[in-house]
């Protein structure tokens, strides 16, 4: 795992090439954290390419940028490539000569012979960049899921790349400057949930797509060759018709993916909580360290610990168990927001960052459970629709009538039920968060955008996905947004703020080539979500953690934000002069009073504006306006 970053001058020029390595160098600074084993860099007349290392296969080799034989392509990579052995031996007889024994070369030489269709050949994690200095030409490709991220700018000079968005800020051919409609979007989603980040003319390289840059013509083009669609394929394999058919091919498949993330020259652990899908991760990996983190001293939804370490004992593994105080929570809140590179209103940010701290005090690399939801249906809401199926055979106008009625009642049980059965799903879902609606963000901006509805700006995925069945449908929003922009950004930048290389084993095209083939009804069953996934834990795991209901990463955020610290920390934030700039005071007042830990509270609303507030003056107070720190 590294951090890799760089720019493509639109003009050849040799000039002034101590001011070039040196802007390279404070990029690369800005990324050490990313790999700290080693620093190094690139330059030719256009382009300037920058290498932070954490190395993980073949350490003594593999220095990177990396040159072919004949030194016309260079290649920056961060990522691993599980099937790198196999590609070696077929570019082998291909003709292609090693002289490394890790997976960069394979990139190389794998463009040589696929060009533009390599990540098509890729199993594994990566963003990266080869300059082609013969051609002129820079190609740079994501990896299917967004488990790697790779950010990109076209300055007035050059175009400009980073494995985060702190990696472009010190070139100054970027002037900083804040995009209004990211926030917009951010206080429905929770997560920066645009193209464009809340840096203006930042752009991410989405999942699955690969980019090409030809600075003598100034052209960008941004081509797909991946999408996550649930539309089933026929398979090459016979097909699964019973449950033990089916539960059979998942153990498979999560078995052999599981040993694939396992190769490694360094030792590796595993993030383990109480919930299944780290557990079976857990099961199925060949090291003996595990990591849990949790709140408060008792056993519960908020601290796992306990039924972890239960677990770790079990399966004979060495378990570290840590325990976030209240005070260790608030302290790290800036930090974390300074690591993520945009505002994120999910606080499991904060235990994920902890969690990492901890592994990474003893190992480099990680394996955990994230994707499993997106992959084979495990959110709660997903279980929604067999909810709503009996209510929804009322007629369309009598079920509006009564979402009308619901709507003037007082905030009672059964009300949103009501108005959800109403609505179809394209209108009721917009990912697994969703905080403030168009209407209660444009009162709460002092200064609202033109931007989009969250319905608007996934009309044409919801299209996309036409024809499945309504959870089907929700999950593909999640493997498009919710996944790279929530789950996996976190999962990224707190691994990787500790030196910390985090491998996600259930995010792999061969386990979601199973997945998509699922059978809805064994993905839900009535209320129960996962269901078949379970079934296939339950062949290796307690039924405490195969049957275990989805809690996700909690963190007790009521009782943090309505202690003595929490109100001091909110109050000071709300009454700041950034919070003036952005918001209404009387919608900021309105959301105080509904904090707590009572029924209907707005927390989560509380937290996403918090967090705006907080990362804004990292990144963007005036004494940091130039160099964030």
């Amino acid at each position: 795992m590294c951090g890799i970053c760089g720019w493509i001058n639109r003009e050849k020029t040799g000039k002034d090439r101590d001011l070039t390595q040196r802007t390279l160098e404070d990029m690369m600074a800005a990324l050490i954290h990313r790999g700290p084993d080693q620093g190094k860099s690139w330059l030719s007349d256009r382009a300037a390419l920058g290498f932070q290392r954490l190395a993980i296969i073949d350490p003594a080799g593999s220095t990177q940028p990396m040159t072919n034989e004949t030194g016309d392509k260079v290649l920056v990579f961060n990522g691993e490539i599980y099937n790198y052995q196999e590609l070696r031996r077929e570019l082998s007889q291909a003709g292609h000569h090693f002289l490394s024994l890790g997976d960069s070369e394979v990139l190389l030489h794998g463009y040589e012979e696929w060009k533009e269709r390599l990540p098509e050949h890729l199993r594994g994690m990566f963003a990266f960049v080869i300059w082609d200095e013969k051609e002129q030409k820079l190609y740079a490709a994501r990896d299917h899921f967004g488990i790697k991220p790779f950010y990109y700018t076209l300055t007035d000079s050059c175009f400009l790349f980073a494995s985060e968005i702190k990696g472009i800020l010190p070139h100054p051919g970027y002037k900083k400057q804040l995009n209004p409609e990211a926030l917009e979007q951010y206080l429905s989603f929770q997560y920066s949930a645009l193209e464009e980040t809340f840096f203006k003319g930042i752009y991410q390289l989405l999942p699955g797509h690969f980019l090409e840059y030809r600075p003598d013509d100034d052209i960008l083009t941004l081509p797909r060759y991946f999408r996550p669609s649930l539309h089933p394929k026929k398979p090459k394999n016979p097909v699964y018709t019973s449950e033990k058919q089916w539960i059979s091919q998942i153990d498979r498949a999560v078995e052999e993916s599981v040993h694939a993330h396992m190769a490694a020259d360094v030792e590796i652990a595993t993030f383990l909580s109480g919930g299944v899908d780290s557990c079976l991760v857990a099961s199925e990996f060949t090291g003996n360290k595990a990591f849990t983190v949790g709140f408060g001293n008792e056993p519960g939804k908020y601290n796992e610990i306990p039924l972890a370490g239960e677990l770790a004992r079990k399966m004979h593994l060495e378990h570290t168990g840590k325990k976030i105080s209240e005070k260790e929570f608030w302290e790290a809140v800036p930090e974390v927001l300074y690591h993520m590179d945009e505002p994120s209103g999910d606080p499991s940010a904060v235990a994920l960052y902890f969690l990492a701290r901890e592994a990474a005090r003893k190992v480099k690399v990680v394996v955990s459970g994230e994707g499993a939801d997106e992959l084979f249906g495990g959110y709660c809401i997903y279980c929604e629709p067999n909810a709503l199926k009996p209510y929804r055979k009322l007629p369309e106008a009598f079920r509006k009538k009564l979402a009308g009625l619901a709507g003037r009642l007082p905030d009672v049980k059964g009300r949103s039920f009501l108005i959800r059965g109403s609505k179809p799903v394209e209108e009721r879902f917009i990912g697994n968060a969703n905080l403030f609606t168009v209407e209660e963000r444009k009162r709460l901006l002092l200064n609202p955008t033109s931007a989009r509805s969250p319905q608007e700006l996934l009309a044409e995925d919801y299209q996309d996905a036409k024809g499945l069945d309504e959870a089907s449908r929700m999950q593909y929003i999640d493997l498009l947004h919710w996944l790279p922009g929530d789950i996996l950004q976190k999962a990224d930048r707190m691994s990787m703020a500790h030196s910390l290389e985090l491998r996600v084993p259930y995010l792999d095209q061969k386990v979601f080539e199973t997945a998509r083939c699922l059978p809805a009804r064994y993905k839900q069953k009535g209320q129960i979500s996962k269901y078949l996934f379970r079934k296939a834990a339950g062949r290796h795991l307690p039924a405490a953690n195969s049957h275990r209901r989805k809690l996700g990463f909690a963190v007790p955020l009521g009782n943090f934000l309505c202690s003595d610290t929490g109100t001091a920390h909110i109050k000071e934030a709300f009454l700041s002069p950034t919070a003036k700039k952005f918001f209404s005071e009387e919608a900021l007042e309105e959301l105080l009073k509904k904090q707590g830990c009572g029924r209907r509270n707005a927390n989560r609303k509380i937290w996403a504006v918090y967090s705006f507030l907080i990362w804004y003056g990292i990144y963007f107070s005036e004494d940091t306006e130039e160099n964030p720190t």
